[in-house]
């Protein structure tokens, strides 16, 4: 079902809610959106069955909330 190249759906999602940042979502509703894209991404991309599919949605739009919030702290604290 979940192999690891699969893991490179979580730049993607962090590429789609980067987009709709820039289109005017404001930032503090980016997490909502990581995981709703996510949650598309494991029902609809992977072969399995839906209640699998939407545990690893969960998991990777969580993973891209946590790598994004997790660079722009470094990022942030870096600059100081």
């Amino acid at each position: 079902m979940f192999e690891i190249y699969d893991v490179a759906i979580i730049p993607l999602i962090l590429g789609l809610v980067e987009l709709f940042k820039r289109g005017g979502l404001p930032d503090k509703f980016s997490p909502f959106v990581a995981v709703f894209f996510g949650l598309l991404a494991g029902i609809f991309y992977f072969d399995a069955p839906i209640k699998e599919g939407i545990i690893v949605g969960l998991m990777l739009g969580l993973s891209a909330t946590g790598l994004y919030s997790g660079t722009k702290n470094i990022v942030k604290s870096d600059s100081k």
